[in-house]
């Protein structure tokens, strides 16, 4: 059983569900650009039932989080945060990232100062294809007058995703959007998130910074890839494993990069088999 809380970030407030013995070990969830905590599905309620103590928090400008009073999301903002929250554990958490939750994770590691237990990367690395990653851009560009209705907002979610098939009842979109004073559904994360568009050769840095950081690695680590991703290719899969020789990598069939929505259970089930190897080492 997980339990809604309010944790103090790094100058703002996040919502976060904890949950799991206060003993065990812990297990920070951080999830992806433009999604929640809700994103992980039943996944931190599995990881909690198998004893770990798990803190899954909205980033800051998503959910129920607060957004940041300057309009500023660069990575060290959410390194903030998560040192923040690994404070708050009895230990050096196992961290699990999403796409921009992991690499904050991965960045937080290597530059940040944060002494985590052990890594798993969801369906990121630091090799980018640049299609899936400007798929994805774009669609959080798009709709930014809102939705007239949830409806409208499954039919967006729907054409981007078109080999999904279109859930009967979009309800559960609530989760990922907010109804506004104007009577307009938005997507639930602070549009100023978007603002910033990196130059080819700022895209470029950010990549080798991603490399550098994945080199330093030394802790437990894996790579949770989507067998249908077109953000993490094999290729890049393999590239990750020749940079980080003791990183383990999974690939989970019939899912891309929303591993986690796509096979929850597939998913759960990697990240608690990695953690039970792991975990006893950690203290």
């Amino acid at each position: 059983m997980l339990e809604k809380v309010r944790l103090a970030g790094a100058g703002v407030e996040l919502a976060a569900d904890v949950g799991g013995p206060e003993q065990g070990v812990p297990v920070i969830m951080l999830h992806g650009v433009g999604q929640t905590r809700h994103s992980w599905g039943t996944a931190a309620a599995r990881l909690a039932g198998s004893g770990y103590r798990v803190t899954s928090f909205d980033l800051r400008g998503h959910g129920e989080s607060d957004w940041s009073p300057d309009s500023e999301y660069g990575f060290e903002r959410f390194i903030g945060d998560l040192a923040a929250v690994q404070a708050l554990q009895s230990r050096p958490a196992f961290l699990v990232g999403a796409s921009m939750g992991g690499l904050t994770s991965l960045l937080g590691v290597a530059e940040g100062g944060i002494a985590a237990a052990g890594l798993v990367l969801v369906d990121i690395a630091p090799r980018l294809e640049e299609a899936g990653a400007s798929h994805i851009t774009s669609f959080m560009r798009g709709n930014a007058d809102g939705f007239a209705s949830v409806e409208e907002a499954a039919d967006a979610v729907a054409a981007y995703r078109p080999d999904r098939p279109r859930p009967r009842d979009p309800s559960g979109l609530m989760k990922n959007l907010r109804l506004a004073d104007d009577g307009r559904y938005y997507w639930h994360w602070d549009p100023a998130i978007m603002q910033h568009r990196r130059s080819p050769e700022g895209w470029q840095l950010l990549l080798e910074r991603f490399h550098k950081a994945a080199a330093t690695l030394t802790i437990p680590t894996a790579l949770v890839r989507g067998g249908l991703s077109n953000v993490v290719s094999a290729e890049g899969a393999e590239e990750f494993g020749a940079l980080v020789p003791h990183a383990e990598i999974v690939t989970i069939d019939k899912a891309d990069h929303m591993v986690a929505g796509d096979r929850n259970d597939r998913f759960a089930d990697a990240v608690i088999a990695f953690l039970d190897r792991h975990a006893s080492l950690a203290g």
